[in-house]
């Protein structure tokens, strides 16, 4: 497996693993599918921004799975928390591609200066709260009965890492992500 950059070359991928996760999983609180200009639009706010958008290519070149950083919340003291979404395929699952995404991803969020990553579970999927246990993720919280899909009431999880030198030093407003907002 190898993780690298995605392109706009992995959108057609990238939208077919993520419309399995909205019509079968509850990773997603979407209910319709987004179409690929619509996946399309979001790397793109995703990446304009500087947040790092990986996939994840088996030895057949098939695309795995993918993983990116953004923002938690847009208001401007926010700009060093990133929060993460990892989206792995079907016939992927349980192989080690979420926590090989994972791991680049932090590794990249670190070196951009963020100091906070939050994972936002939808429905409280063990899987996936497991796969950011193991990452160095805490428990942050929960909000019960966040969500209804696939008939049943959802949970979502919060979980939070450290990145870097977190809350121990003040961040540098001029540098990245500090030039996110100017406030």
């Amino acid at each position: 497996m190898q993780i690298r950059d995605a392109t706009s070359a992995d959108l057609s991928a990238i939208t077919g693993i993520y419309a399995d996760s909205v019509r079968e999983g509850v990773a997603s609180y979407e209910l319709t599918p987004p179409d690929e200009a619509e996946m399309a639009r979001r790397m793109t706010a995703i990446t304009s921004n500087g947040y790092p958008y990986l996939a994840a290519d088996g030895d057949d070149g098939s695309l795995l799975g993918y993983a990116y950083a953004s923002a938690f919340r847009t208001r401007p003291a926010y700009r060093w928390l990133v929060e993460d979404s990892i989206y792995v395929a079907p016939e992927a699952r349980g192989k080690g591609v979420g926590s090989s995404l994972l791991e680049v991803l932090i590794a990249r969020c670190e070196a951009l200066g963020f100091r906070q990553m939050i994972a936002v579970i939808g429905g409280g999927h063990p899987a996936s709260i497991a796969l950011h246990h193991k990452a160095g993720f805490s428990s942050a919280g929960m909000i019960r009965g966040s969500g209804h899909k696939h008939g049943r009431w959802l949970d979502t999880v919060f979980m939070q890492r450290t990145l870097g030198e977190g809350t121990t030093t003040d961040p540098d407003p001029q540098s990245y992500p500090g030039t996110l907002s100017s406030g």
